[in-house]
């Protein structure tokens, strides 16, 4: 059984479009632009938002088109060069447009302008691939009472529902995959008409970029990858793999740390130990019902309970070690903080539709299925956990045509590329970076002492950004910020 400790309730309005009938001699790509942003943005901006107008699937050229919105921010300077950055997120199917609230704190803006592209499929494209029946079925089998018995029936119904919905609305499913999204970016550069630009990516999107350096290198100026996903990687057969290893590192890191051990002895075999323990014999958390009043009991295996690392974002990383403490003292104050957001109504299951295709286009067809059945039993600490982000049940149901086979082999380019990592990101853990930096000559690699995933992210720490444009700015040079250089890594909270 899989499981999920937490819930992240996002509001999902439904934007449908009439999508119109073109020959493959016919259609032209379009930009269109529009008043109506997805978005309020920050006054004095200087921006042009609008949507691009494309084929849904590039292999059926009578096929439908599609729309996606596009924010393009002009630059601060008075002077801006002339190679814009275009910058989507990961995913696959979180939205971009988001970002376009906060260009005051974009430090790209200083020198050039900066492009935001919502792909398509994702909350403010047209058509939407939402899944509210997913959203219902995680808020279904998190809740107390759920008969666990009933976990994969639940889900492939959530799945099978969800593609019918989608495809009565003429959806193609096959249309909904990086390869897609990249010749959706090459568009948008030749119908802007940009001559040469920079790419910013991260985490799923760095395939993106990828494909695009393959396909499409001509007017690619430079690449920002922040937290890689290589082509040529099974994320699934390593995931959990990879969470083992970061938080054994980081407990590792309080071991040595002279405060921190001292504050909590051992912390690392105590906590695997008590993993285990809980994974033969689940915790109970009683949790008011804020619908009811009552007392609701949750039983929490190891997997579960490893959320107290998972779940933290840069800023908490400091505090892993005392939230650890707590569990192995009884405190269930910030478990029963986190329990309580499953009692909050299901989303619309945003952008799920898009993950559903890539994933079980891309990435389960290229699954080692003994390493996944293996992976999902070697760790005591967790066992139970599947490293699959969706089982190959959920895959049949959804039935998009496999990917090419070049679409699992590495990308070599010497476009100069910039590689982020953040110490204990164990979703793209640092050593898939380093291993990208043999097939790409000119490129270099920051790993942020201390940090999780997506650096340039980090809102109360902006020199992954900063380093970002630095690189942007020369390109065939390594950046050399001050404030990377004074990163000494983590201080744990002890008190």
């Amino acid at each position: 059984m899989k499981t999920n400790l937490y819930f992240i309730a996002v509001i999902c309005i439904f934007l449908s479009c009439k999508s119109t009938q073109k020959t493959a001699k016919e259609f032209v790509p379009t930009f269109s632009v529009s008043k109506k942003t997805t978005h309020k943005i920050p006054d004095g901006q200087d921006y042009t938002f609008g949507y691009l107008e494309v084929l849904e699937n590039r292999n059926n050229t009578t096929g439908k088109s599609i729309k996606f919105p596009v924010y393009i921010f002009k630059s601060r300077s008075k002077n801006p060069k002339k190679d814009p950055i275009i910058y989507t997120v990961g995913g696959p199917g979180s939205t971009t447009m988001p970002s376009a609230q906060y260009m005051n704190y974009y430090t790209y803006l200083d020198d050039r302008d900066f492009i935001l592209v919502e792909q398509r499929g994702n909350y403010y494209a047209r058509p939407h691939l939402n899944c509210p029946e997913w959203a219902q079925a995680i808020y279904e089998s998190n809740q107390p009472n759920f008969d666990s018995a009933k976990y994969d029936e639940l889900f492939a119904k959530a799945a099978k529902s969800c593609k019918e919905r989608l495809e009565q609305k003429g959806i193609d499913l096959n249309g909904y995959n990086t390869n897609e999204i990249a010749a959706d970016i090459n568009d948008l550069v030749n119908t802007l008409g940009i001559d040469e630009y920079n790419l910013l990516t991260m985490s799923y999107s760095t395939k993106i970029a990828q494909v695009l350096m393959r396909d499409y290198p001509d007017k690619i100026r430079s690449v920002v990858m922040d937290s890689p996903l290589p082509l040529e990687v099974n994320y699934d057969a390593e995931s959990v793999q990879n969470l083992m290893e970061s938080i054994t590192s980081l407990l590792s890191d309080c071991k040595n740390d002279k405060d921190c051990n001292t504050a909590y002895p051992n912390i690392k075999n105590r906590f695997f130990e008590y993993l285990k323990e809980k994974t033969i014999d689940p915790l109970k958390v009683e949790v008011e019902n804020p619908k009811t009043g009552n007392l609701e009991s949750f039983y929490l295996s190891g997997s579960d309970l490893i959320t107290v690392f998972t779940s933290a974002s840069t800023g908490s990383v400091p505090n892993i070690p005392s939230e650890i403490a707590k569990l192995l003292n009884d405190d269930m104050s910030s478990v029963k903080e986190r329990l309580a957001y499953l009692f909050q109504e299901p989303s619309g299951g945003a952008g799920v539709g898009m993950r559903l295709s890539v994933w079980c286009s891309e990435e389960n067809p290229f699954n080692p299925i003994d390493k996944i059945e293996s992976e999902t039993n070697k760790y005591p600490e967790v066992k139970g956990l599947s490293p699959a982000v969706f089982d190959n049940e959920i895959c049949e149901i959804w039935a998009v045509k496999k990917a090419a086979e070049i679409e699992n082999y590495a990308v070599q380019s010497d476009i100069p590329v910039l590689f982020i990592s953040g110490e204990y990101d164990n979703k793209t853990p640092a050593k898939w970076a380093k291993s990208m930096t043999h097939n790409f000559t000119n490129s270099f690699h920051l790993i942020f002492k201390g940090w999780k995933h997506t650096p340039t992210t980090n809102w109360s720490n902006r020199c992954a950004m900063e380093s970002a444009n630095d690189f942007f700015n020369k390109p065939r040079q390594e950046p050399n910020s001050d404030c990377f250089r004074q990163i000494e890594g983590l201080k744990f909270k002890t008190e």
